[in-house]
């Protein structure tokens, strides 16, 4: 019986393995301080030189 649980149990982790790897996460791509920084700067000057 121990057996048949383990190797069924191990199956069953694999599954759900591939499963996460397919769907996929719903947040957002983490984006520091300083990235956020530069990009701010970088729309500050593209909407300086329309204007």
């Amino acid at each position: 019986m121990n057996r048949k649980k383990k190797v069924k149990s191990t199956l069953k982790a694999k599954i759900k393995k591939a499963n996460a790897k397919l769907n996929k996460p719903n947040k957002e791509r983490y984006i520091s301080k300083a990235e956020r920084a530069k990009l701010e700067a970088a729309e500050q000057e593209n909407s300086e030189t329309t204007s």
